[in-house]
């Protein structure tokens, strides 16, 4: 194999497919990156056996072929390498290594055969359909801080995405609970989706596909089979193992019947609860929220080893008092998703769940549990 191309064409795309190989692996063949000269492009793949990684990079190519090398130290070297350099890549007669060149630089790296490198695409996508980079990256983003990391419940460890249909309206809702907390974002569903199995994505998955659509436009293809999925965004594609579990009904923690509605300005809220969470403790980190029907909510934190802090803001709430706590990192991880100015807050009573969402828009929603203060 022989091939030359620009140094930040190749950087731009072992960034992307590096960060999926693991630092430590006991399969060595997992710590390499797999190149593949044809045409005129390089393709660049790497994977942890769960999720994988694939980008073209256009490439002069000398001599077709491929081989594997190790990706981190490839990554490495080429960072290092100085702007706009040339960059060649050529595998020695003998099989064992690969040289990479740029001006007066020269590397020579142990390989691993190619076809010791693992396929992950191999099988059926029978779900096919398309959908705005900005509009599933926003699916991502407004429910991915909610995802567990709590390992027990693997089920939760990911992004539910399915396509529910309510009173007579299709769409594609992502769910994403860690127990404390939930947060569901919807669009309407695109076509060739209807029907698709609900399928949960996996943590680190979510994150990949965050980076890959980040600031993009056009449109990603996203094909699903039973237990993987495969988004495809201009030049790179990402395949990734699905958690195999059943998602709770995430349905019955929604409430229905809180009848308490407080709307507040959503940055004056998030800044106010940012001031007076500096004195929380670390582990409890809990703010009481204390509505007066005159309009007015106070915000108070009392922590014993520190001090305490109160903050009063003008809100429009006009129900029964109400005194109730959350934890003020989850607040303000919702707040951080709200997109217009009022947020709306429904409450039943101290000791249930709480109803977030933007004023008049019902694409996301966020249901908070409240904690004792």
């Amino acid at each position: 194999m022989r091939a030359t191309l620009e140094r930040s064409n190749l950087l731009k795309s072992l960034a992307h497919v590096h960060r999926v190989v693991e630092r430590r692996n006991t399969i060595p063949i997992l710590s390499n990156v797999l190149i593949r000269a044809n045409g005129q492009a390089l393709t660049l793949k790497a994977t942890d056996l769960d999720l994988e990684v694939l980008e073209t990079v256009p490439a002069e190519v000398g001599r077709p072929g491929g081989t594997t090398v190790p990706a981190h130290m490839l990554y490495d070297i080429v960072r290092k390498l100085q702007d706009g350099s040339e960059v060649a890549l050529e595998t020695a007669v003998d099989g064992q290594t690969l040289t990479v060149r740029a001006g007066r630089s020269n590397f020579s790296l142990q390989m691993l055969p190619e076809s010791d490198f693992p396929d992950l695409t191999i099988g059926e996508f029978p779900i096919r359909f398309e959908l705005p980079a900005a509009t599933f990256k926003s699916l991502i983003d407004r429910t991915q801080f909610a995802i567990s990391t709590e390992e027990t419940r693997y089920y939760l460890n990911g992004i539910y995405l399915h396509t529910p249909t309510i009173e007579g309206r299709t769409l594609l809702r992502a769910v994403a609970t860690d127990g404390h907390r939930l947060a569901r974002a919807q669009t309407s569903v695109p076509t060739g989706a209807e029907g698709m199995p609900g399928i949960i994505i996996p943590r680190k998955t979510v994150g990949e596909i965050q980076k890959l659509l980040d600031g993009g436009e056009g449109d990603a293809i996203i094909e699903i089979s039973e237990t993987k999925i495969r988004v495809t965004f201009g030049l790179v594609v990402l395949t990734s193992k699905l958690i195999d579990g059943t998602f709770p009904d995430y349905a019955r923690v929604i409430p229905q019947t809180n009848d308490k509605l407080l709307k507040v300005d959503r940055s004056t809220f998030s800044s106010a609860v940012d001031r007076v969470s500096t004195v929380a403790s670390e582990r409890g980190r809990a703010v009481k929220l204390a509505l007066s029907s005159e309009g007015r909510l106070a915000l108070s934190v009392n922590n014993p080893d520190s001090g305490s802090a109160t903050e009063e803001l003008d809100v429009d709430y006009d129900s029964d008092p109400i005194d109730i706590g959350f934890n003020s990192k989850y607040l303000l991880d919702i707040a951080a998703q709200l997109k217009t100015d009022k947020a709306e807050f429904r409450f039943a009573d101290p000791g249930s769940p709480t109803l977030i969402q933007d004023e008049g828009d019902d694409s996301a929603l966020y249901v908070l549990m409240p904690m004792r203060v």
